[in-house]
């Protein structure tokens, strides 16, 4: 496992030290380069959560992974190059239960830097934000098109945002995650991973998924769709499209548009979410 690997596969370049400028530069490089994907549970493999297989997977074979893997591989990265990161645990809000997931659900990262804490995610697809976001503050945080915030409530800290449509002191803020600041490692999060890959519950389970973020906005493949969608801006408003796909396409597609050539054949699925039993 070489650092130096590692940066080239990011596409970074810049100085390799305990800076919040490389901090936020190497955040920005990953999420732009390594795509938010499922796809080894779609195609007869199981991931596993240890450090040397992760790097080879998203380094070596130029793969992505869900939040364990790459904010697990982001942490590693992370301390070789200084910084002091520890693990955290969140809790995702469903879109369609209106509920949180269970603890362990999703693995964020917390960097202390000169006295100040940044909450850092690259394993959130592209409604994940691009840069760090400051623990120090509750206040909203503006990152492009979007801001967020960061509230608090009686130990908790909840991670939210605007969209462009609804910016400003009286706009609607969306629950994303919440989670704690109780340190963690990447072992805790086992038992959620193979939740993740083999639950009725899990939308990992019930479609095959693959995302990556663009500076203009994203593109996810799902199932047997490919979607595009472009962030606004002060000429252009935001714009989503959909292409469906048929099987043969898709294995072109994931090589095209995300740079994933698979060792298996994919099997492409998109069904609908059980709603768990256990409600957060």
């Amino acid at each position: 496992m070489d650092l130096a690997t590692y940066l080239t596969r990011i596409g970074f370049s810049g100085p390799s030290e305990p800076t919040l400028d490389v901090l936020r530069s190497v955040h920005l490089c990953h999420l732009l380069t390594v795509p938010f994907e499922n796809l080894t549970a779609h195609s007869g493999g199981r991931v596993q959560l240890e450090i040397p297989l992760l790097y080879g997977k998203i380094v070596n074979q130029h793969r992505g992974g869900f939040c364990c893997e790459n904010n697990g591989l982001f942490s590693w990265l992370l301390g070789k190059l200084g910084f002091q990161v520890t693990i955290l645990s969140g809790q995702v809000k469903s879109r369609i239960t209106g509920c949180y997931g269970p603890p362990f659900d999703h693995l964020i990262l917390l960097v202390s830097l000169d006295g100040t804490r940044w909450l850092c995610d690259v394993g959130f697809g592209v409604t994940g934000f691009s840069t760090p976001l400051s623990l120090e503050t509750s206040g909203p945080q503006e990152l492009g098109h979007r801001v967020y915030r960061i509230r608090k409530n009686e130990g908790l800290h909840f991670l939210e945002w605007q969209q462009e449509e609804n910016k400003g002191p009286d706009g609607e803020w969306t629950e994303i995650y919440k989670f704690t600041l109780e340190p963690r490692c990447l072992e805790d999060f086992a038992e959620m991973c193979e939740y993740h890959q083999s639950s009725p519950y899990s939308v990992f389970f019930c479609k095959s998924l693959c995302m990556v973020f663009k500076p203009e906005g994203g593109l996810t493949y799902i199932g047997h769709r490919l979607i595009s969608t472009t962030f606004p801006t002060q000429t252009k408003e935001f714009e989503r499209t959909t292409r469906e796909l048929r099987d043969e396409e898709i294995p072109e597609i994931l090589a095209e548009k995300f740079g994933i050539v698979l060792k298996s054949p994919l099997i492409p699925k998109d069904e609908d979410l059980i709603p768990p039993p256990v409600m957060y």
